[in-house]
């Protein structure tokens, strides 16, 4: 065990004597406040410290920093190496800014505990959170977590570049309605089979330093405030001994919402006497109170405290520590965006190609749809500021003769950015150094949209970050006569005092003029024709809002119109159509068809964009989808109707070129789906139902548009030459092995894919309503292969790979006649072979 475990599984008299001494002299209150994510400075030895920092996929919120591809994206590399690497640049960064500022003055998002990786189970395409998770698969997601895990936190647990927080454990995947709320009905099964497995290797393999409780109930009690969860499974069970932290407001919600308890001081003595130790939010003010009350004690209050404070020792943040990282203060950039781009390459998953690509460079191409030229579908959620962002329509024009069109919005009702087609001339902006843009300005560019990630980040050289102004002007045109609706978006600080101002001119005439309240953001105008409009729009810069985008809902007639004449022209159409952070995300306030809340109602493409696929491939052209999402989008008629289909998920800053590279041939294609792609929403059980009867690959038993698993390449892979034991024994690990060959004439890199297939006893859990198991995955490589050449490759299967889960949610390794395939897919894949085993005698296995 190492240093800081062993210090962290200590009771509090036998930590350090120094924190042991500062625990002693602190009051009730002083304890209270020193175990919320806010912690004031109480004397020298403890600096004021925000607990709050997020690098889902990258460090987030504060300023530049690189940003990956979204985690779904990330699932769909299959890489834990990767994942690795990319956990030691987001730590590595997180460590030169925090470095790089005195103690007083950090502030959220500037601390060395990030509250990341998200690796719940993504059960239901509909819930809009599920792009922040590495997919529906337990192995995956745990594999993935525990190299991300290990690359936050670096060689030695015992000085941490950062720590890392897996997060929400457990059972958490939606509906965003009610999740405060919400009240989980999960069997023994599916508990111990599907939503424990990936937190059990994040805390176990990965050893993560820190997790993070869920807002939602499981059989009515807060996981927050769960015993057999946090103090018996998680600490008992498996042996941790870090901080538990919970959702932020969680501890709140056992009191406002779940009425588990009546008093904030009830619902914080449930939640420590639970195992929980630092509240994200202020509910935790109130445990002076509940010590007082007798509702819980003080070791129990002092265990939390210590494990806080030997956190903050062990990352040189406190009584007067140092660390071994405290000599970070720069980055290589240059390898960090190498990085983003093979992240964004691995991410890309090829779903069908009937040969059309790659295409040949300087092609004359119709790039049309709305994801093409949008900043939010590279950074998703949760991200930082990309430092220099490459949309698929600035990266295509590098290589191809690009005719551009966005062609639709995202959605009925959903504004989009206006493209830069709007502006034919550019976009004047010129910046102030003054919110009041008074005197001169200090920098002049010149833009071709209004589409801005700024985020503690100086908008342009020689302007300061939290203060400025903006002016943009020039001529708007419009597509078309008809209805229009302009908006103007500034993603607000959801907790900060006071907002950004801005105000819009068009004709001169003043249309918006909003203070930073959200009163009057959109204005509809009716154009009569499609003449030139002068336009002006101004920023006025004095919060921590986070940039800015002016978007429309444009007739859609003209706008498809458009699309189709400049499909007609081109030699092929890559349409780039999906969704986006506006439609999918947490906690959303949307409310149009197919859309609720951040969650999905139905699964299918939005009718906008399916209406715009079908006009322009009525031109005849081959046409290539590149879906841009945060989870599977059921596509029936592009499957049956596109030369290609590509899932490009949100692919971070690189993605563009990524993207670009794939389409051209620069590389062969190696993602493979994270998800299941259903083809209809009726396919799916109710979103609130946590049964996991007929759901994700495991357990559906109809016919998806594309499988887990599944991805094409340029090049070719076949097996054969599997070697494996013909029985074993219950306890015992298998070995196999078999031969991949590259068969076709490309390089190329192969997923392989193992997968267990028990025998029908053990696929059965119990009555009608229980899940029936198929198979499942219990290993998985990368493996590169020249064109021609072959290798074997070999699979090593301990018993938990091995075992199965009842219906009471006991782990054993069953007897009798087990299946094992090996190939590019599912069992079933033509690329692939599959080999009889008998497994004789049981054996239990530890929870």
């Amino acid at each position: 065990m190492s240093a800081i475990l062993c210090l962290l599984a200590a009771a509090t008299p036998s930590v350090a004597p120094d924190i042991a001494a500062k625990i002693a002299k602190m009051t009730p209150a002083q304890k209270a406040a020193q175990l919320q994510s806010s912690a004031p400075a109480d004397g020298p030895e403890l600096p004021a410290y925000d607990y709050w920092n997020e690098a889902l996929h990258g460090l987030a919120r504060n300023g530049v920093a690189t940003v990956f591809p979204q985690a779904i994206g990330l699932g769909a590399t299959w890489d834990p190496d990767l994942m690795e690497r990319i956990g030691t640049v987001v730590s590595t960064e997180a460590r030169a800014k925090y470095n790089g500022l005195p103690g007083q003055d950090r502030r959220r998002y500037q601390g060395l505990t990030i509250w990341s990786p998200n690796i719940n189970i993504f059960r239901d395409p509909r819930w809009g959170r599920g792009q922040e998770t590495y997919g529906e698969d337990p192995l995956l997601t745990g594999s993935l977590a525990v190299g991300y895990v290990k690359g936050l936190q670096g060689p030695d647990l015992s000085q941490p570049r950062v720590i890392a927080t897996p997060k929400h454990l457990v059972a958490h995947s939606g509906p965003e309605a009610g999740r405060d709320s919400f009240n989980v009905q999960s069997s023994a099964y599916d508990m111990e089979a599907t939503y424990l497995p990936a937190f059990r290797m994040a805390l176990t393999q990965g050893k993560a330093l820190s997790v993070m409780c869920a807002y939602n109930s499981v059989h009515g009690v807060p996981v927050c405030a769960s015993d057999w969860l946090l103090n018996q499974r998680v600490r008992k069970d498996w042996g941790f001994d870090g901080l538990v932290v919970s959702d932020c407001d969680a501890i709140g919600n056992i009191n406002h919402y779940q009425r588990y308890r009546q008093t904030n001081a009830a619902a914080s003595a449930v939640a420590i006497n639970a195992g929980m130790d630092l509240n994200c939010g202020k509910a935790y003010a109130a445990l002076d109170k509940a010590l007082a009350e007798g509702l819980t004690s003080n070791e129990t209050v002092d265990t939390a405290l210590a494990r806080t404070f030997v956190v903050r020792k062990a990352l040189g943040d406190a009584f007067g520590a140092k660390s071994r990282w405290d000599g970070i203060d720069a980055v290589d950039k240059t390898r960090n965006q190498a990085l983003a781009l093979e992240a964004a390459r691995k991410s890309l998953v090829l779903l069908q190609n009937d040969g059309v690509l790659p295409l040949k460079r300087g092609a004359r191409i119709a790039v049309i749809g709305p994801n093409a030229d949008s900043l939010d579908v590279l950074e998703a959620n949760y991200h930082g500021t990309a430092a220099d962002p490459v949309t698929p329509l600035a990266a295509l024009r590098k290589r191809f003769d690009v005719h551009y069109a966005q062609g639709s919005t995202l959605a009925e009702g959903v504004p989009v950015v206006i493209p830069e087609t709007a502006f034919a001339t550019g976009l004047k902006a010129e910046f102030f150094a003054d919110p009041a843009m008074t005197g001169a300005a200090m920098v002049t560019q010149t833009h071709k949209r209004i589409d801005f990630d700024w985020n503690r980040t100086p908008p342009a050289p020689g302007i300061p970050s939290d203060r400025y102004g903006v002016r943009w002007t020039g001529t708007l045109m419009p597509e078309g006569a008809g209805r229009h609706i302009l908006r103007i978006d500034v993603p607000r600080c959801f907790d900060c005092n006071g907002h950004d101002a801005v105000r819009l001119w068009i004709d001169d005439q003043p249309v918006i003029a909003d203070t930073g309240d959200n009163s009057q953001v959109e204005v509809r105008l009716d154009f009569d024709d499609a003449r030139p409009r002068k336009i002006r729009l101004e920023l006025s810069h004095a919060s921590e809002d986070e940039g800015i985008r002016l978007t429309w809902v444009a007739p859609p007639l003209p706008q498809r119109s458009f699309a189709v004449a400049q499909a007609r022209t081109a030699d092929a159409v890559i349409a780039f159509v999906g969704l986006s952070p506006a439609v999918e995300g947490e906690a959303l306030q949307i409310e149009v068809p197919g859309f609720s809340g951040g969650d999905r109602t139905d699964i299918a493409l939005p009718q906008a964009q399916q209406q715009l696929l079908e006009a322009v491939k009525a031109t005849g052209k081959p046409l290539v989808v590149v879906l841009l999402s945060g989870s599977a989008v059921a596509m029936q008629w592009a499957k049956d109707n596109a030369n290609a289909i590509i899932a490009a998920w949100y692919p971070g800053q690189a993605g563009g070129t990524a993207i670009s590279d794939l389409i051209e041939g620069r590389y062969a294609p190696s993602g493979r789906l994270p998800v299941t792609f259903y083809t209809r929403t009726r396919d799916l059980p109710a979103f609130v139902d946590y049964n996991m009867r007929e759901r994700t690959y495991r357990y559906f038993h109809g016919t998806p548009l594309w499988g887990f698993g599944h991805g094409l390449s340029y090049t070719h892979f076949t097996y054969d030459r599997i070697e494996a034991p013909s029985e074993i024994a219950a306890g015992t690990t298998l070995t196999v092995k078999a031969r991949l060959r590259n068969s076709g004439d490309r390089d190329g890199e192969e997923v392989a894919q193992a997968y267990l297939i028990p025998p029908e006893k053990w696929q059965r859990v119990g009555d009608f309503n229980d899940p029936v198991l198929r198979h499942s995955m219990i290993g998985f490589q990368r493996v590169i292969l020249q064109k021609g050449k072959d290798r074997m490759i070999s699979f090593t299967l301990d018993p938990r790979a091995l075992s199965t889960v009842d219906r009471d949610g006991l782990r054993a390794v069953r007897p009798g006649a087990y299946r094992l395939f090996i190939g590019g897919g599912q069992p079933g894949a033509a690329s692939g072979v599959e080999v009889p085993f008998t497994i004789s005698g049981m054996q239990e296995l530890p929870k």
